[in-house]
């Protein structure tokens, strides 16, 4: 009696767990009499009759099938286990935790520009979160789980790409967005990306939880314009900011040395530094003459100098060189 006892004793239980498996199915075989159900952290058991729910059991543990399982399911309230018969039923196990996926544009997305005829094609990478929605179950049962023995995390991935270049499209489309600074954009892209991926995956059980940019790939060519014109917007003062490169070049030694394009590099630097002085220096003489003027006309005295000239006025009302009017 003791080997038949052993003989019927048996386990449901996922045999064949992996961290990356969204759901596995226990098939095939009969539940005997005393057998033991075990659902491990992290996992739900679906009791299944003729492709139909019999049961949902969310709490791990073990539980004694004949007595603590068959009692809550629906129709197989009144079933008895026979001494060589056993009970035909499918469990399901399936994997409620929350997968996150890294994903990136199988291709590059050709996007149209006013100022390039041939659009520019960009990529981009982020994640996306899911997990299978126990509300929804019997989708989950009816559109995938009925006709597949496991579910991975790949074949979820698999199914979002085939549609990912489309979304970006529509949404980087959609209001104009610049598409020369997506990034700005990225969380209304991502938003609305996540929306329409839901519609797309809810009957088939599966939540779309969280979608993510990280980033927009450019062409390099197109990557480096963006780089110098954001530079340049930073700089303001483009000559200014020509003088900061030539001289962070001299500070660095690549003018120095460098034979007559070195040399002729350094000379063009110094006019244009001695260049400035002058008229730094002419801008704060004209602005102490005119204070001089506007002093001395306050106190009603005639100016030894035209403040316009400078040549000498000798106390006349009018200056001889240059006409200027001097009270």
């Amino acid at each position: 009696m003791g080997f038949l006892k052993n003989q019927f004793l048996d386990v449901v239980e996922w045999e064949e767990w992996r961290d990356d498996m969204i759901f596995w199915k226990w098939t095939n075989r009969e539940i005997k009499k005393n057998s033991r159900l075990i659902i491990k952290p992290g996992q739900d058991a679906i009791f299944l009759y003729n492709g139909k729910i019999e049961g949902i059991f969310y709490e791990d543990g073990e539980y004694d099938i004949e007595s603590e399982i068959i009692p809550f399911l629906s129709t197989l309230k009144g079933f008895k286990f026979g001494f060589n018969s056993g009970l035909r039923a499918e469990v399901l196990f399936v994997n409620s935790k929350e997968f996150v996926v890294k994903w990136g544009t199988s291709s590059p997305i050709n996007l149209p520009s006013p100022v390039l005829s041939g659009g520019i094609p960009i990529r981009a990478n982020g994640t996306f979160h899911f997990r299978l929605d126990n509300r929804a179950y019997q989708d989950l049962i009816e559109n995938i789980a009925g006709v597949k023995q496991q579910y991975c995390v790949e074949d979820v991935k698999i199914r979002i790409s085939g549609v990912l270049n489309q979304l970006l499209m529509k949404w980087i489309s959609k209001e104009g967005k610049d598409i020369f600074n997506l990034q700005a954009n990225a969380f209304d892209i991502s938003n609305g990306i996540l929306e329409d991926l839901n519609l797309q995956m809810h009957k088939s059980g599966i939540r779309i939880t969280a979608f993510q940019i990280m980033s927009f790939n450019y062409p390099e060519e197109i990557q480096n314009m963006i780089t110098k014109n954001a530079a340049q917007s930073m700089v303001g003062d483009v000559g200014r900011y020509q003088q900061l490169t030539m001289t962070d070049a001299m500070a660095e030694g690549k003018l120095s040395g460098g034979g007559m394009a070195g040399d002729m590099a350094g000379m063009m630097m110094g006019m244009q530094v001695a260049g400035q002085m002058v008229n730094q220096m002419n801008q704060t003489m004209n602005a102490q003459n005119v204070n001089m003027q506007g002093s001395q006309n306050m106190n009603g005295a005639v100016s030894n100098f035209c403040p316009n000239c400078g040549t000498k006025t000798n106390g006349a009302n009018f200056c001889s060189n240059c006409g200027q009017k001097l009270i």
